[in-house]
């Protein structure tokens, strides 16, 4: 049978939330410990480990079909790959940094500086796109140490939370992207291949479309039903049913994580009770 290759990072938290979506799908993988590949035992589907970093050249070289990867990868080593699929996880911001006590106007500040990074590419097409012309260390991993051992004036580096930014005297000074993970696809994969990506994206699509959600009962008065529903934005529209007791009816929904407090609250406002909030699992449109 022909299998779909796919290629995740070896370690860290890319690693962890590839693995829990392909989990979510419905896709078990019989990895054992320090293995670099693995097969599914209930889809076609083999999976490689990889470093983040190289993985763009095992898609252009067709060695793997797609790969969950962060789109700051693509963007510095793999801009002639696609993206099939953006996956809502895995989000950081790929930033310019100074040291705290440092006065700081505008980018044109990098003008012949020295900036440490790796990602060079990234910041190269950044700073010409602002007609700032400055000096590039490249450095793989501890980017953010340069400034106080002398070797650079600021940094380019992956900014999830800041907390690394501000155990090293940093403050971030210019957004250059945000990233999140993505679903890229070699521009090799095979046409039986492409099949399979399909089933598997349309796994995807209903896992992060139940990731997106809450679904909602509650009981409402009549009176107030006409209100209540208008609150509501649903998927297509509520499902309405009468309760025992005369003059109340229950009311199903689906309603969006990022407005869940607000609507909750305006559905309170209106008189509904009993209000029960549940996770969907898979959501399938």
């Amino acid at each position: 049978m022909t299998k779909i290759r796919i290629a995740v990072q070896k370690s860290g938290r890319l690693n962890e939330d590839s693995l829990k979506i392909l989990q979510d799908c419905g896709i078990s993988i019989d990895n054992g410990k320090d293995q670099l590949k693995a097969t599914s035992m209930n889809f076609p589907l083999e999976v490689f480990y990889l470093r983040n970093g190289d993985i763009p050249q095992y898609l252009r070289d067709g060695v793997v079909d797609i790969a969950i990867i962060g789109e700051n990868v693509l963007i510095e080593k793999g801009q002639d790959i696609s993206i099939v699929e953006k996956l809502n996880f895995s989000k950081c911001k790929v930033s310019l940094a100074i040291p705290k006590n440092v006065k700081y106007s505008s980018v044109k500040d990098f003008e012949g500086k020295k900036i440490a990074t790796s990602y060079p590419n990234t910041v190269i097409e950044y700073l010409k796109s602002k007609g700032v012309t400055a000096d590039l260390h490249i450095i793989n991993g501890s980017v953010e140490i340069a400034p106080n051992i002398g070797l650079a004036d600021g940094i380019c580096d992956i900014v999830s939370s800041g907390s690394t930014l501000f155990k090293n005297n940093l403050k971030e000074v210019e957004v250059i992207l945000k990233s999140e993970a993505v679903l890229a696809v070699s521009p090799l994969i095979s046409e039986e291949r492409k099949e399979i990506l399909k089933k598997m994206q349309f796994r995807i699509q209903s896992v992060l479309q139940a990731r997106q959600n809450k679904y909602i009962l509650l009981n409402a008065p009549n009176e107030k039903l006409e209100e209540i529903i208008s609150i509501l934005p649903g998927m297509r529209s509520p499902t309405v049913l009468p309760l025992a007791e005369e003059g109340w009816s229950s009311v199903h929904s689906v309603i969006k994580r990022d407005t869940f407090w607000e609507v909750i609250h305006a559905l309170k406002q209106a008189g509904a009770e009993g209000i029960l909030v549940c996770p969907i699992e898979k959501m399938v449109m």
